[in-house]
């Protein structure tokens, strides 16, 4: 009797530890099983972490640079204008990781990270921008209809500049223009100006005008008038004590407007690719419409300055 309790009682131990294992494995396959199905949301990396080696490790930088080539590169190849000033840039000190573009000198980051936004971003927690390493914003006040040339006053410009001045990050305003005169000019300048004068802005205020890829009112605006309508508009703005900037694609201040007249401005260069090649000086740079940034739930223009203004 004795060695058979003492059989049982081993059978007893060695069922318990069996149980034991199968509950182990049971509770494992079941944690497994709610990982998968749980959906947490992917956290996208800030501008502070991914520039957070660059200044020890230069050579990180090139490893994840972009590789589409540049825009428009053999159209605009043979394009000079005499006597206007290049710009100094060296496209090897142009590098892109995780999205993001910076300009280097030194192995150092000497570039300004900034974004442009509207009322179609939406809700914006600019706390959260200003904590990815988002240094300024420059924000939209309104625009001028293509059709009937009315003008339309975005509908969060004082709720942007509000918010993101409180979060640290540091503002300017475009104007999305579709002057035909300079009067038109003036009047958006005007416009601006008016709504800008209780707020605290430190970088440009830009004149935007562009051409419309459907029937518009400005289809017959020649390079001579548009230079024109952005003298009008800078001159009125620097008149009112603020910074005048002139916002472009590469192929509109080639081919639409002439280059010269407005040399004196700033000039904000958008050109989506890993680095520009437009030859000449440009202090601002756009270099994709389809940027990710926390705090942002849309798509975003991505920016770089190359000079901080609010310090002017």
């Amino acid at each position: 009797m004795a060695k058979k309790r003492y059989r049982l009682k081993k059978l007893a131990v060695f069922e318990a530890f069996v149980s034991i294992l199968l509950l182990g494995i049971l509770a494992w396959v079941l944690a497994i099983g709610l990982g998968y199905l749980r959906e947490d949301p992917e956290v996208q990396p800030t501008v502070s972490e991914i520039t957070a080696d660059i200044p020890d490790h230069t050579q990180v930088l090139t490893t994840a640079a972009a590789t589409e080539e540049p825009t428009e590169t053999k159209k605009y190849s043979d394009f000079h204008i005499e006597g206007l000033p290049e710009n100094n840039f060296k496209s090897s000190n142009f590098v892109t990781r995780n999205g993001y573009s910076f300009y280097t000198e030194d192995g150092r980051v000497t570039s300004i990270a900034g974004i442009d936004i509207s009322e179609f971003q939406g809700d914006i927690d600019w706390e959260e921008v200003k904590a990815a390493g988002i240094d300024f914003a420059i924000i939209r006040i309104g625009a001028r209809a293509y059709g009937n040339g009315t003008i339309v006053m975005d509908n969060r410009y004082e709720e942007n500049l509000l918010a993101a001045d409180a979060a640290g990050v540091k503002t300017g305003v475009y104007f999305f223009s579709q002057a035909t005169s300079e009067w038109e000019a003036i009047e958006e300048a005007e416009v601006v100006i008016d709504a800008i004068a209780p707020f605290n802005i430190t970088y440009p205020v830009v004149f935007d005008w562009e051409i419309i890829d459907e029937s518009a009112r400005t289809d017959e605006v020649s390079p001579s008038e548009l230079a024109d309508y952005c003298i009008a508009f800078c001159e009125r703005i620097r008149n009112a004590g603020y910074t005048p900037m002139i916002y472009q694609n590469k192929g509109t201040v080639f081919y639409n407007l002439d280059i010269p007249r407005v040399a004196d401005y700033d000039f904000w260069l958008a050109e989506y690719a890993s680095k520009p090649t437009y030859p000449y000086e440009f202090q601002m740079w756009q270099y994709t419409g389809e940027g990710t940034v926390p705090g942002i739930d849309t798509t975003v223009d991505l920016n770089i300055c190359f000079k901080d203004y609010s310090k002017n």
